[in-house]
């Protein structure tokens, strides 16, 4: 085979490696699913119990993204809710819980970042699945897993999950005064919806 043939017909070959390369990086790149949580609905509501009765609360979203392979399970990005927009309905008890308890003037962010999905999420049903990942609250972050329903559509998709938030062991002040004593704990209700995104 002559030179010029042979140098025709390698460069041929290699075109077609970097295209089968470019379509399978494509085939995978097209399993990701970005996930924008919609803020008018999505939010983490709060419970917490004392003596006399129960306060509850919520938190408003400041931004949030998921990216999701549900071929692989591979999760990224994060969950950002506005520490100082917490609001339980008493304007004294607000104030005590953003000066004493989360000090939202300093740590004005409680965030999740979600870095594995254990189970499978099926398409257009509501799938249980665990997630595990970093909680960020005062300033600090836990590493959690907590149990989630997920609906995953072809152009929509929901999550909501239920876990308790141990606050007095993780630093911060329990409220508690000498006529209303309330639990070391709270429990945190989190949901999230928005439409499915095509990657960038």
């Amino acid at each position: 085979m002559p030179l010029l043939e042979s140098i025709i017909h390698i460069a041929k070959n290699i075109v077609a490696v970097l295209l089968i390369g470019c379509a399978l990086a494509g085939a995978v790149s097209a399993q990701e699913l970005v996930l924008p949580c919609d803020p008018a609905q999505t939010a983490a509501d709060f419970t917490l119990g004392d003596a006399l009765h129960t306060v509850k609360g919520s938190f408003a979203l400041k931004q949030g993204e998921i990216r999701f392979d549900p071929a692989s399970g591979k999760i990224s990005g994060e969950i950002v809710f506005d520490a100082t927009s917490g609001r339980s309905g008493n304007q004294g008890r607000d104030r005590k819980m953003h000066k004493d308890v989360l000090e939202s003037a300093r740590f004005p962010e409680i965030g999740f970042r979600p870095d594995r999905v254990d189970g499978a999420v099926a398409s257009s049903a509501t799938s249980s699945v665990q997630v595990h990942g970093m909680f960020r609250i005062h300033g600090a972050e836990h590493e959690i897993t907590v149990p989630a329903e997920v609906n995953l559509g072809a152009d929509h998709w929901t999550v909501a999950t239920h876990f308790v938030v141990p606050y007095a062991k993780w630093g911060m002040k329990n409220p508690s005064v000498l006529f209303l004593r309330v639990g070391d704990s709270v429990d945190v209700a989190f949901h999230a919806s928005g439409r499915v995104a095509a990657p960038q």
